[in-house]
């Protein structure tokens, strides 16, 4: 997303800010970031229809910027639209004030965003996020079997489903397995053929010097039952050498091979739990909150009062001051900042503030569309990890669920 202007007042929150969706991945950014209650810019396209004395009648297209008061928003995760509706702000020439009305949101087209009660500092961070050009892609990987292929894109904000691949392959039959190794080799190339239109690999290939910087490789991750996956890649190995393909000689080092129960894309989430898969993505931030909800239910089935879960207790536990310097975190799920409610999104911020401000514990904000956002949705949309135990929050009426005591994980499958 690129910040074309911004004139925010840090200390009362007013002001807007004019960007640029560049790449699929901000479209996501725009979705976090327009809020109900907001005031949003962006140019739109109105048919207008002209009368003329002789009694004919015209009708174009024309372009106006239009700006609304934001009621609800609609995201579409697979194309990467976003739909925003309200009612108008700014009457102009072609619609009446008050006039609802639906923006569509695209690629390579600026808007401009007022915050309707402010810009407070996790909608400040969101644009920060949105803005920093070094978030890319952190992880591609191919969920395969026989003859099909899920090709995925794993950022830090979610998980799209790019390309799915599926060719007929012959059964393994006495005498007949001509057959099916034709059908293999056919299914792999067709694969990895598509797989190459996504990957970027001539960027990679410009920068091979000294000074560049490794850590920046995005790895890629094959799956599958059986030996498919590493079948796939010998291919790619055996495909590179023959061709000396430089920049597909240069990705090999980064390709991890793992086993997943089914070729569909629902094992992806238990390959990416895996140990030994986590280790290898270890710097990414997709393993990071993945591995900090594992803390979080390794504790809490410990029982040890250092695991709780739902809005009361959390807000107990920070009010103790226990979500703190020395192993504090707090987990909370970004659908909670985009509540239809002010007052209710108001609450979260404090509580995020108050933890970084007053406790200076971390604050981990977990995307929806990723698999450890799903699973602490499932608690609530918030839990916390203590600093020290605590045993004696209250009985009564509970929002959330009681943390500290057990409870499961949420049974949701991941949005793709």
């Amino acid at each position: 997303m690129r910040l074309l202007k911004q004139q925010i007042d840090q200390k009362h929150g007013s002001g807007f800010a004019r960007l640029l969706p560049e790449e699929p991945e901000d479209m996501w950014h725009a979705y976090n970031l327009i809020q109900p209650t907001d005031i949003l810019t962006a140019r739109a396209y109105r048919r207008v229809t002209n009368e003329y004395g002789s009694g004919s009648v015209s009708s174009t297209r024309v372009p106006v910027d239009l700006t609304i008061l934001v009621e609800s928003t609609d995201f579409d995760v697979a194309s990467g639209q976003l739909h925003v509706s309200g009612k108008v702000a700014a009457e102009n020439t072609v619609v009446k004030l008050g006039a609802y009305h639906t923006l569509d949101l695209e690629l390579q087209r600026y808007f401009k965003l007022e915050k309707g009660d402010g810009w407070d500092s996790v909608a400040l961070e969101m644009l920060r996020e949105a803005c920093d050009t070094e978030r890319k892609a952190e992880l591609w990987a191919v969920v395969m079997g026989e003859g099909i292929a899920n090709i995925c894109l794993i950022t830090e904000h979610q998980t799209i489903l790019r390309q799915r691949v599926e060719v007929a392959v012959p059964k393994k039959r006495k005498g007949g397995l001509d057959g099916h190794e034709k059908g293999m080799q056919k299914f792999f190339s067709t694969t990895l053929d598509t797989l190459l239109r996504y990957l970027d690999l001539s960027s990679s290939s410009t920068n091979t010097s000294a000074n560049s910087d490794k850590d920046k490789t995005v790895p890629l991750l094959l799956a599958s039952p059986g030996f498919v996956a590493t079948a796939f890649l010998q291919y790619i190995k055996t495909t590179a050498t023959n061709a000396n393909n430089k920049p597909l000689l240069a990705l090999l080092p980064s390709i991890l091979v793992a086993h997943s129960s089914s070729p569909h894309l629902h094992s992806l989430t238990e390959v990416l739990s895996s140990p030994a898969i986590m280790s290898k993505l270890s710097d990414t931030k997709y393993a990071r909150e993945t591995a900090l909800m594992d803390t979080f239910y390794t504790l809490l089935r410990k029982d040890d009062g250092r695991a709780w879960y739902g809005p009361r207790e959390v807000e107990h536990a920070v009010d103790r001051g226990a979500v703190g310097r020395g192993g504090g975190v707090l987990l909370i799920s970004n659908a909670l900042f985009r509540a239809q409610s002010v007052e209710e999104r108001k609450r979260w911020v404090a509580l995020v503030d108050r933890v970084r401000e007053d406790g200076g514990g971390e604050v981990r904000v977990l995307s929806s569309l990723h698999e450890s956002g799903r699973r602490l949705e499932g608690l609530g949309g918030v839990a916390a990890i203590l600093t020290f135990p605590i045993e004696d929050i209250e009985d009564g009426e509970e929002e959330g669920g009681q943390g500290g005591s057990g409870g499961g994980e949420g049974d949701g499958e991941m949005i793709i």
